[in-house]
């Protein structure tokens, strides 16, 4: 049994998988296997709900596709990660595409947070949990990433553990090697890993002040260009998943 299935489309269904089972398909699903995709019945398709693991299926329906049928598990459940994605939030097509990302890079949670130089205080979270459903359907991950309601930041701070690993990149931080920052800090990460991307105008002096005062952190410079937030997110991930994992 191969590990992935790249090839074969994936589905996420929010009901029980269990062998027989004929899950219906709503209005949008239908539409995109049998209309986009030019799927019919009988048809494969790779289903997960986040908690039962990646099962195969096939498509039903006489005049048109409305359900699917569950056959065989392919894949068992994995637990999430202990790594999420805290950021200050953005305009939408933008957030969209940092939203994307960050769970094709393995974020587990996406935390936003409010910081004195946030731009946009009103999120839809709603359409923010529809790109990372979309994102986990297309890069093969199992668990749906928990999109949080956003708090201050310093709220943020006061509630998370103290003993999770915090990475918060820095624009007003030395420049020196990343990867060399986050290899020195390899033993206190066996926890978990918060990863803080700030706002576009940066973090305050005081903000800055209650980031240098958390008991296990590190801080980050990604280099002497000024990244947008979307951009500083894929290349901060991608650091933290290269060497820590």
């Amino acid at each position: 049994m191969p590990r992935y299935d790249f090839r074969t489309p994936r589905l996420y269904l929010d009901a029980p998988l269990m062998p027989g089972a004929a899950v219906p398909l709503d209005k949008a699903q239908a539409n995109y296997l049998g209309n986009v995709l030019r799927l019919g019945a009988g048809d494969a398709v790779l289903a997960f709900n986040g908690r039962d693991g990646e099962w195969r299926a096939s498509l039903a329906g006489r005049k048109r596709i409305d359900a699917l049928v569950i056959d065989t598990q392919q894949r068992a459940q994995q637990p999430p990660t202990r790594l999420r994605y805290v950021f200050a939030p953005l305009k939408h097509a933008r957030l969209d595409y940092m939203a994307q990302k960050a769970v094709e890079m393995g974020a587990a949670a996406l935390c936003p947070v409010l910081t004195q130089h946030t731009q946009v205080s009103r999120l839809n979270l709603e359409r923010m949990r529809a790109n990372v459903i979309e994102a986990a359907e297309q890069c093969g991950i199992l668990t749906i990433a928990e999109v949080s309601e956003p708090v201050p930041l310093e709220r943020f701070l006061d509630q998370r553990d103290p003993m999770d690993l915090l990475v918060f990149c820095d624009e007003d931080a030395e420049v020196q090697s990343p990867v060399a920052a986050l290899e020195a800090v390899r033993d206190r990460a066996a926890g978990g890993i918060d990863v803080l991307i700030g706002p576009e105008g940066g973090f305050s002096e005081a903000e800055r002040a209650w980031l240098l005062r958390q008991e296990n952190h590190v801080r980050l410079s990604l280099g002497p260009r000024i990244l947008r937030a979307d951009t500083a997110a894929v290349a901060a991930l991608a650091l933290v998943q290269a060497v820590l994992g």
